[in-house]
């Protein structure tokens, strides 16, 4: 490690005069150039490199460094040093495809070059003649990497930097995706989804046996019916091969509005209600036109009223009138998440001050507390009144997905398991043909990005802190899974349609060329990524597990004693109550009366759909929770989080419990491990002493304990940060600014 001076922009401008000569740095550079490769993935290539870079360190306030190779390949950016930036025995979370320091390209959000210590954005082609001092990458998942770039040589320096700001920012194509050249050279490698333990599969709902399964499951087999006319996508491709309607739509329907205007089924209630879905006629000026088409959602709607045995009412729910626009969504990401991409401790320490503020403005959690908001509506209706919801946008493919995956796992306990939850993301985002390859921008080539998954996931991780033992995954699987969106090997994120995966145009005739079995592997496929012992991080131990129950019986689900809904009769208060007197009774009536009078005019009458709404809410949580029934989100400001493990993670002062400096916590950290392998060695001479006494008080050994942060298990804290891998002299002389600054007292030196 070398101490470096100031790292930042906002920091001090350092005096010092280095004592490493060039003859060091020299021999530094050969170390490097002949020992460090970067381990490449199957069609990786290396596009370009640069030796004797500086990568900063963050726990060391960007004071100190390690020098390496930086390194750019068609998948990643990696960091590769001779100098361990992790022990072994910290690093609890490994992924296969990428390290530590390695930045998929994907991931990049921001490029900034520091000059003269002024920081100012990259863009292509804007490196010209001088090269930045110091290369600054902000990335999607809030990592923030300080690379150094003033001893590296200057070709060398400027080839990186124009490559990195050409594979990060430049508009791209489909075909030149990393996943097919991964898959291509990997040989159609194919592993299957291997976890620790025997999980039911996750169902993918590209057949009809899987759309079946479901409709089967919910009990929805007698009222809907799985269609095959988009077989081959003949109809439409914006829909997937097969899918669900109301047994009372004719396929003729189906044809003639190629699946605009026809309501799609995501889930059936054990009341005979469903929730479903349905992608909005195109507006039109002609008012005879704009007839036909409010006749045609009519007589839709109608044939699902008649789908249902008990004749059940039916809501339609147009979600762009109640719920932000994906340009306000993703308005209000930006700022959010700009609140945990700091270059340094002054800027986190600026920033605590004002953070409460920050956050109100930055609207991300008040957008998050309209979805579940809105969610509750949707389960309310199903739950409490038996009406079937007709969720209504105008390509059903965003905020239709959000809404209608989030009631699902509100309302059924299925959704919560891990195989339950995947399968649930394959059958209303997926299926629902979701625009993963726009919302993410991965071709970095339009406007249309908008977090509209990772704002499901955020609701998703509210209701996990929330009611913790009702699911069976933890947030760190979350958190991974809201990572792997940048990783351009699954097929799971990469599409904006099932068509666009399977029979791909841009890709032309190379793609059928392409065996059968040369397919993308899937997100869920996580052996791919982790070993088993990643893996055991995802599963809950608070999770309740449900009894299983006999496999004689069956098949119907039978609707769980929610009995957190209210009666189906308007008069809340009408349970009967325990025995009591006649006159008891009679004065309780003339209580309720009376109150009733006197502040009717300050209350919402009984058919006031809030005040049905805050009863059926209030009466659920008056109740104890049924952990595999209904859980209804707290959405209250207060009771709404900072998801801490997917943004906090990555900033050391926030790792500390109780706050405080990190310098602070390493030497505390340090005597810590000082004095506890003293214990050790006073133990082990005991030991020798007294070999024959079991009895014998000595201090127990010890292992070196981990520092564990509190996002374990991303953000475990160094300790290679602590000492100096230069002589001390030298390191003060640097930290100093010169000799002539060093501490007179030997007492302050040895605080320092």
């Amino acid at each position: 490690m070398l101490s470096l001076g100031s790292g930042g922009g906002k920091t001090a401008k350092p005096s010092f005069v280095s004592y490493v000569s060039p003859e060091e740095i020299k021999k530094k550079e050969k170390e490097v150039n002949e020992e460090l490769k970067p381990h490449l993935l199957p069609g990786e290539l290396i596009i370009c490199e640069a030796n004797t870079v500086v990568k900063y360190s963050r726990e060391d306030s960007l004071q100190r460094g390690f020098y390496g190779k930086l390194v750019c390949t068609n998948f990643k950016i990696s960091f590769l040093s001779a100098e361990p930036l992790l022990d072994d025995v910290e690093q609890s979370y490994r992924n296969k495809l990428m390290g530590e320091n390695d930045i998929s390209l994907h991931c990049v959000d921001q490029i900034f070059g520091v000059y003269d210590e002024k920081k100012k954005p990259l863009l292509p082609g804007a490196i010209k003649n001088k090269i930045p001092e110091k290369l600054l990458l902000y990335c999607k998942d809030f990592r923030v990497f300080h690379f150094g770039l003033r001893y590296a040589k200057e070709e060398d320096a400027r080839r990186l930097i124009r490559g990195i700001v050409h594979h990060c920012l430049n508009p791209t194509s489909l075909k030149c995706l990393f996943a097919f050249s991964y898959v291509g050279a990997a040989g159609g490698l194919k592993v299957g989804p291997v976890g620790i333990e025997e999980e039911p599969p996750t169902i993918m709902f590209e057949t009809k046996t899987d759309w079946k399964v479901e409709l089967d499951r919910t009990g929805g087999l007698l009222t809907y019916r799985i269609v095959s006319i988009n077989e081959n996508y003949k109809i439409s491709t914006r829909f997937p091969e097969f899918f669900a309607v109301p047994s009372s739509v004719a396929d003729d329907d189906i044809r003639k509005s190629k699946g605009k205007g026809i309501p799609l089924w995501c889930w059936s209630h054990s009341s005979g209600c469903a929730l479903l879905k349905m992608a909005a006629l195109p507006e039109t000026a002609d008012d005879s036109t704009s007839q036909m088409d409010k006749d045609w959602i009519d007589r839709m709607l109608q044939a699902l009223r008649e789908t249902h045995p008990l004749n059940h009412t039916v809501r339609t729910e147009i979600l762009s009138a109640t719920l932000p626009s994906l340009q306000e969504i993703q308005a209000s990401y930006n700022r959010f998440k700009q609140l945990f991409l700091m270059d340094n401790t002054a800027e986190f320490w600026e920033s605590d001050i004002k953070w409460l503020s920050a956050v109100e403005n930055a609207n991300w959690l008040e957008v998050i507390r309209q979805c579940l908001k809105k969610a509750l509506d949707i389960v309310e209706c199903l739950e409490h009144k038996n009406t079937s919801v007709v969720l209504v946008e105008e390509n059903c493919s965003d905020l239709c997905c959000l809404i209608a995956s989030l009631v699902q796992v509100i309302i059924d306990p299925h959704f919560r398991t891990i195989s339950g939850f995947q399968s649930l993301i394959q059958k209303e985002w997926l299926m629902g043909c979701h625009c993963f390859l726009d919302r993410c921008n991965h071709l970095r080539s339009n406007d249309k990005e908008a977090p509209v998954f990772l704002l499901f996931l955020e609701c998703v991780w509210q209701l996990l802190k929330q009611y913790p033992p009702a699911f069976e995954f933890t947030e760190t699987y979350v958190t991974i899974l809201s990572d792997s969106i940048y990783v351009p090997i699954f097929s799971t994120f990469l599409f904006n349609s099932p068509h666009q995966k399977d029979n791909n145009q841009m890709l032309g005739e190379d793609r059928r060329m392409l065996s059968r079995s040369l397919k993308l592997p899937t997100v869920w496929e996580w052996s791919v990524q982790f070993e088993n012992s990643v893996q055991a991080l995802f599963y809950n131990p608070l999770y309740i597990g449900k009894p299983k129950t006999d496999k004689g019986r069956r098949t119907q689900r039978i609707k769980p004693q929610r009995q957190m809904s209210l009666p189906s009769s308007p008069s809340y208060h009408s349970r009967p109550s325990p025995k009591k007197g006649f006159l008891r009774e009679e004065t309780d009536n003339l209580i309720k009366t009376f109150l009733g009078k006197k502040i009717s005019r300050w209350t919402f009458t009984a058919e006031d759909p809030s005040v049905n709404y805050r009863l059926f809410y209030e009466n659920w949580c008056s109740k104890p929770i049924d952990h595999h029934g209904l859980l209804l989100p707290l959405h209250d400001g207060p009771a709404l989080k900072v998801w801490g493990q997917r943004y906090l993670r990555w900033i050391p002062e926030a790792q500390i419990l109780g706050g405080g400096p990190t310098t602070a916590l390493n030497k505390a950290c340090e005597i810590i491990d000082e004095i506890k392998t003293l214990q050790t060695k006073v133990s082990e001479r005991l030991l020798k002493r007294q070999p024959s006494s079991p009895n014998t008080d000595v201090f127990a050994p010890f292992h070196q304990s981990r520092r564990l942060s509190l996002t374990f298990p991303f953000g475990t804290l160094r300790r290679q940060s602590i000492k100096p891998r230069i002589p001390v002299s030298t390191n003060l002389s640097m930290s100093f600014g010169s000799m002539e600054n060093l501490p007179d007292d030997e007492e302050e030196l040895s605080l320092l």
